[in-house]
């Protein structure tokens, strides 16, 4: 399932562009998730990144410590095609770091380093901001004006985004094979056991976007406080639950399979029954539950922060926003109409 065939919240679409005509017109930078305590053996490094990936990026910051790549770490993965700010993690036990002006590798700047008393883990950020530029683009700019104006009141469904299915689809093709027997590395299954789980979550979520349950709940609604995996409910619908959902404080959830009972009752609970009892389905949810992942809720409505956008010209658009960590730009994008990705054509996403 991927963003051309996922159902659309808010209608037609009102656009064609293209993304990512050059590294420029994608920046994405990491909202710090805390500050640096100043002493410790991690030195952390906020670099700039330009048509460079994470990993090989981490992989020469290893090489200039002389450490294990092991020593490095980052909160998140950020995309080649792109000009991007994050943070990595160097472990220098001996609290001796070489000289950053000896750090040359193309397409990479280090913007500051301090020290810090821990590894930066993964997720261990605030969230990202986008400045992406859409250019050639096609549509009526009242209608596309209309559209971002709605998308900014009333958010977009929260999808898993394509990059977690791989370049050419095929990530969950291959869990299945995995949980038929066919043996993958260590990094290569937790790919794909991510892929299994979000595309469960994404078809839950489609039919919600069909029905128009997305973003009003259900009875037996499981409910997920903003900007948090906390979870509550089921539990009676009241006024103040109303008025919470309305000021975006809650949102409603789908599940990310693994073992145990659905938390979520009566017509959640038969929505979700109904739409992953599909042969296929069921495949993806029994390799979930024997690989030993719990059962876990997602919000299925997401609110970009500070969206705001400019027309550069009559066939260029840009647009800021903010979104939590693990949401996706592409969502966004998507309900706006179809726009190409340069990056995927030319195989050079990571």
């Amino acid at each position: 399932m991927n963003d051309a065939t996922l159902a659309r919240a808010h209608g037609e679409p009102v656009l064609s562009a293209r993304i990512r005509a050059t590294p420029e017109d994608f920046l994405v930078e990491e909202l710090d998730g805390f500050e640096a305590t100043g002493s410790g053996e991690h030195l952390l490094l906020t670099v700039e990144k330009r048509g460079t990936n994470t990993a090989f990026a981490a992989a020469e910051i290893a090489r200039w410590a002389g450490i294990p790549a092991m020593g490095v770490s980052y909160a998140g993965l950020k995309d080649r095609h792109a000009v991007t700010r994050q943070r990595f993690s160097v472990h220098l036990p001996k609290r001796v770091a070489p000289d950053l002006a000896d750090l040359q590798v193309p397409g990479l700047r280090v913007l500051k380093s301090e020290w810090h008393s821990r590894k930066l883990p993964r997720g261990a950020l605030a969230g990202n901001r986008f400045e992406i530029v859409l250019r050639a683009v096609q549509g009526e700019p009242s209608a596309i004006d209309a559209r971002l104006a709605t998308i900014a009141g009333q958010g977009v469904p929260n999808y898993f985004g394509e990059q977690r299915f791989g370049r050419s689809g095929d990530n969950v093709a291959n869990a299945l094979a995995m949980f038929a027997g066919r043996r993958f590395g260590r990094d290569q299954r937790t790919l794909l056991l991510s892929a299994a789980r979000s595309e469960l979550f994404n078809q839950v979520l489609g039919a919600r976007v069909s029905d128009g349950s997305w973003n009003r709940g259900l009875a037996g609604e499981v409910w997920m406080l903003d900007g948090t995996r906390s979870v509550f409910g089921p539990e009676p619908w009241t006024d103040e639950l109303a008025a919470r959902l309305a000021a975006f404080d809650i949102h409603p959830t789908a599940p990310l399979w693994g073992r145990g009972s659905l938390r979520s009752a009566d017509d959640a609970l038969a929505l979700e029954a109904s739409v992953l009892a599909d042969p296929r389905s069921l495949a993806l949810r029994a390799g979930l539950e024997m690989a030993g992942l719990a059962q876990e809720r997602r919000a299925t409505r997401l609110r970009a922060g500070q969206l705001q956008w400019e027309w550069l010209d009559g066939s260029a658009l840009m647009l800021a926003f903010v979104l939590p960590p693990g949401t996706y730009a592409t969502t966004l994008l998507a309900e706006l109409g179809a726009v190409s990705d340069r990056s995927s054509e030319t195989g050079d996403r990571h």
